[in-house]
C-alpha cells in the first residue's frame, strides 16, 4: 500500500464542513432550494426565472448571452428558452436575421409572471440580508465577487 503525504488545508479547519468552498455550497444549496419552492407556485424553475429577470434587464440578448449571465450552458438555456416561449413568456424569431443568434424579448404575460416571481425572490434575498450584521453587506459583496474573480481567470 502506498503512502499519502498529508496535504494541509488553506485555513484552520476541523473537517471538510469547515471549508470556505463546503459553507458557500451549503449557502447555495439553502437558497436554490427557498427558490426551487417559491418559484413553483408561479410555474417557473430557477434557470427560467434567472432567464426573465436577464431579459427584462437586457432585453434582446441571444442564447449564448443568456447562458453566460445565468450560467447554465447554452444546451440548457435552449431548452428554457423554447419552454417559457412555448408558454408564452417571450418570443424570438423564427429565424435569425444575421447569423444564428435569435434575440429573446419578454412578452407582457412574462413581465407579469416575473414581476409576481419576483416579490417572493426578494422576500428569500431579504431573508439572508438580514442575517448580515449592520454595515456588513457591502464587504460581504466585495467578498463574495473576489472569491469569484479568483477562480475565473
Amino acid at each position: 500500500m502506498t503512502e499519502r503525504a498529508q496535504v494541509e488545508p488553506p485555513h484552520p479547519a476541523d473537517s471538510v464542513l469547515d471549508h470556505v468552498g463546503y459553507r458557500l455550497k451549503k449557502a447555495h444549496a439553502a437558497l436554490r432550494g427557498a427558490m426551487d419552492q417559491a418559484l413553483r407556485a408561479h410555474g417557473l424553475t430557477v434557470p427560467q426565472y434567472a432567464c426573465l429577470e436577464v431579459l427584462a434587464a437586457r432585453p434582446g440578448l441571444s442564447n449564448a448571452e443568456l447562458a453566460r449571465a445565468t450560467f447554465v450552458t447554452r444546451q440548457s438555456m435552449n431548452v428554457v428558452l423554447r419552454g417559457l416561449q412555448d408558454s408564452g413568456l417571450l418570443t424570438r424569431p423564427d429565424v435569425a436575421e444575421t447569423g444564428r443568434a435569435r434575440p429573446a424579448t419578454l412578452t407582457d404575460e412574462g413581465e407579469g409572471r416575473l414581476r409576481a416571481a419576483q416579490a417572493d425572490v426578494y422576500a428569500i434575498e431579504a431573508r439572508m440580508i438580514r442575517t448580515v450584521p449592520d454595515g456588513r453587506l457591502a464587504a460581504l459583496l466585495d467578498d463574495l465577487d473576489r472569491i469569484a474573480g479568483a477562480l475565473n481567470p
